[in-house]
């Protein structure tokens, strides 16, 4: 089916919506666990589906390098690389360029950097990514973006977007698989609004079929992100879907939906599950920490995931503080169950218009350890 929204309920700001894509629907709003170089860490795409997992997310940068697009093109894209057939998306690499700061070369005409791995040295252009992304075939990918860091002056704020637009105008001009793949304008201007609002306005007379929000969560204030994501979404279109790209903890999640966003990513939840952070619906369990030692209970009693309704705390405890794999992939697997969790509860709230009962409810629990 080709790329689609549908806005399906609203609760104050909140939105509920249904994408439609090649590979099946995304109901929103939605968090995307990260798989950056075609695998989300600790888990396989059973359990991600298990997990009511409706969309990944995949590595423009990081799948170029290893094991390269043309690789990919030759196994008949990612979806059948990776044995993946629900709906992907890849991100632009704007900012993993970013990142590369001492490796990189920023032109109007693109970005030259050498590699993290081998100091090899490459050419991004926007119809470059887009030839990329094209070969990796997810159903929704990015254009390319200059990602500016935080903080930044104004006048390189305003130069980068300046950059970023002409790289976006670009990229559609050279997009040519419209019928398998929705391309995204990403909406920079860093934290001041009226160079996002120039942004968003801009893309939007270029009629994409979605917009990205880049360049938040990379430093400023909570506070900052807060105030331009509301700000973005009084402007951009209702019938499109909005992307907040690499945000956050369950609170921040909750906060942007009650200002319009519908789809995250973040690879906070798997990373910091590996390292023995698991986020409940109580709040952040520390699960290294001694009072679970001979705690024989699950994570959460009230959740259905495997490693909830199989294994206790101590027994995690035990594998993750002796660095086991399987201790990383139960905490992970809680953790993307958890997030899965709250995104259909979000949702259904949307759905019977009790959004700000359940954002009151949950917000302030979210954030607190778990004793």
């Amino acid at each position: 089916m080709p790329f689609s929204f549908k806005l399906q309920a609203t609760s104050g700001k909140a939105r509920a919506g249904k994408i439609n894509t090649n590979h099946g629907e995304i109901l929103t709003p939605v968090f995307m666990p990260v798989g950056t170089l075609g695998t989300v860490k600790a888990m396989s795409p059973k359990e991600l589906m298990d997990a009511d997992a409706q969309i990944i997310l995949g590595n423009t940068y990081h799948l170029y390098m290893r094991p390269g697009h043309e690789l990919i093109r030759k196994a008949g894209g990612l979806h059948k690389f990776i044995n993946w057939p629900l709906p992907m998306l890849t991100d632009s690499g704007g900012f993993q360029v970013m990142s590369l700061a001492a490796l990189r070369k920023i032109t109007k005409d693109g970005v030259k950097f050498r590699s993290h791995i081998d100091g090899s040295l490459h050419y991004f252009t926007p119809e470059y990514v887009m030839e990329i992304q094209e070969a990796l075939g997810a159903d929704i990918i990015m254009s390319f973006d200059e990602c500016p860091p935080y903080p930044a002056t104004r006048e390189y704020v305003e130069k980068s977007l300046k950059t970023t637009l002409h790289w976006a105008e670009r990229g559609l001009k050279a997009f040519t698989n419209q019928k398998n793949q929705a391309l995204f304008g990403i909406v920079q201007g860093g934290i001041y609004e009226d160079l996002r609002e120039k942004s968003a306005r801009t893309l939007m007379e270029m009629d994409f079929p979605g917009y990205s929000i880049g360049g938040l969560a990379v430093g400023e204030k909570k506070l900052d992100m807060f105030r331009i994501t509301e700000f973005l979404n009084d402007i951009l279109p209702q019938n499109k879907p909005r992307y907040l790209m690499g945000v956050g903890t369950p609170s921040d999640l909750l906060n942007n939906i009650a200002r319009g966003v519908d789809m995250f990513d973040c690879v906070m939840p798997t990373r910091n599950a590996r390292k023995g952070s698991i986020f409940t619906r109580y709040g952040k369990m520390i699960i290294k920490a001694a009072r679970y030692k001979e705690d024989f209970g699950p994570i959460d009693p009230q959740c259905t995931c495997y490693a909830c309704t199989h294994f206790s705390r101590a027994y995690i405890r035990h594998l993750i503080s002796m660095n086991e794999i399987l201790g990383m992939r139960l905490a992970t697997i809680h953790s993307l169950h958890f997030y899965q969790e709250l995104m259909n509860m979000a949702r259904g709230a949307i759905l019977e218009n009790r959004f700000q009962e359940f954002l009151d409810a949950m917000l302030p629990v979210l954030d607190n350890i778990v004793d």
